[in-house]
């Protein structure tokens, strides 16, 4: 079962209560107080881990609880600190609040933590409250309640390259091809229901680049027909969208139309989709009409497309070489973007603070 969105309700935990005791032994007339504090409640945390493929847990689990503090105990003991909640959650989790609608956190890297609730302060004891007018205080304050809150967990994955395509264009096909993974394929529409994500492994520069396969898109894709416009989330933060077209155009369909509607999909759900590099793919160019559809691709659409057949593996290497060519130049550019943005705001923050040195009087 793949979940990519669910609930949860969670809570952070209590501090404990304050002690109110007084030091009793022999000879030692007037002890006085000697309330230890009470502990601090537990925190809820999130925790990116790569052991965590999707949201499921969570689904039969909603409810999450951090440990309260222990109360405070006479000798100057103070309580421990509740245990802290940590929901680990797979690396791309955005954490939503139910109330507020705003995203509160965002987990991106294996590894990475975020406080997303604090736990109650503990409560003083009476030692705390001793003073040269109140000797001995017979007062403590109840811990504070920990937070809690509502929350909605939305998983987009994290991959280098987005696979995009109609049903049995051979999204699956492909990913079996290059990657580790080992998606269903089958002769029917939809045999992937869920995104499913690979790692295509380069020895000779011991790298790899992860590729997302999301379940194909069909006409209508962007108003929910078929499986929707969910899984399209998942490529939202690939640095290459890769699109593959069903050269054969089975059920007679034209692939320079399929092209246009995967296009026109794309934007309906998020036209920033449509800004991000994309390279076009070629599929099943063992069968004859294959080639003379793909010249007829090439006059109608001025765009690079690679040719490749996953029966004969005919081009395979060449696509596995382009991929990692494609992504290097996107992360590339990506980093100048970056880089100048950066510059900017050092720019404009130096700018703002000789302003406010000129404008102070002399």
């Amino acid at each position: 079962m793949f979940v990519d969105e669910t609930k949860v309700k969670v809570k952070a935990g209590d501090g404990g209560r304050g002690c109110v005791s007084f030091r009793r032994e022999k000879y030692e007339a007037f002890g006085g107080p000697n309330g230890g504090d009470g502990g601090k409640g537990g925190d809820v945390i999130l925790e990116g881990s790569v052991n965590e493929n999707n949201l499921t847990r969570y689904k039969f689990q909603p409810h999450w609880n951090a440990g309260r503090g222990e109360h405070g105990r006479g000798s100057d003991q103070s309580g421990a600190q509740g245990a802290n909640c940590v929901i680990r959650v797979p690396p791309g989790t955005i954490v939503v609040d139910m109330v507020t609608k705003q995203i509160v956190a965002e987990i991106l890297e294996d590894g990475e933590r975020k406080l997303l609730l604090e736990g109650g302060n503990g409560g003083w004891g009476n030692k705390k409250f001793k003073s040269s007018v109140n000797r001995a205080p017979r007062r403590s304050n109840p811990g504070e309640d920990g937070g809690t809150g509502e929350y909605k967990l939305i998983l987009k994955s994290i991959a280098d390259i987005g696979l995009v395509g109609y049903p049995n264009a051979g999204k699956s096909t492909l990913t079996n091809m290059i990657t580790n993974a080992h998606p269903k394929v089958a002769a029917y529409p939809f045999t992937t229901l869920h995104p499913q994500i690979g790692v295509i492994e380069y020895p000779s520069r011991y790298k790899t680049l992860q590729i997302a396969d999301i379940p194909g898109l069909i006409d209508g894709a962007s108003e929910n027909r078929g499986l929707g416009h969910r899984f399209l989330r998942h490529i939202e933060r690939c640095f290459l969208l890769t699109l593959i077209v069903d050269m054969s155009g089975v059920d007679g369909r034209d692939p320079w139309d399929d092209y246009d509607q995967l296009l026109s999909e794309l934007g309906a759900y998020d036209e920033s989709l449509l800004e991000k590099p994309r390279l076009v793919v070629a599929n099943k160019m063992d069968e004859d009409v294959a080639v003379e559809n793909l010249e007829i691709f090439r006059k109608k659409r001025e765009v690079a497309i690679q040719p490749i057949s996953c029966l004969t593996e005919e081009g395979i290497e060449e696509l596995r070489e382009l991929l990692w060519e494609k992504v290097a130049e996107a992360k590339a550019k990506e980093k100048e973007v970056a880089e100048a943005k950066a510059k900017e705001k050092e720019v404009e923050s130096s700018e703002s603070g000789n302003a406010k040195s000129d404008s102070k009087p002399a």
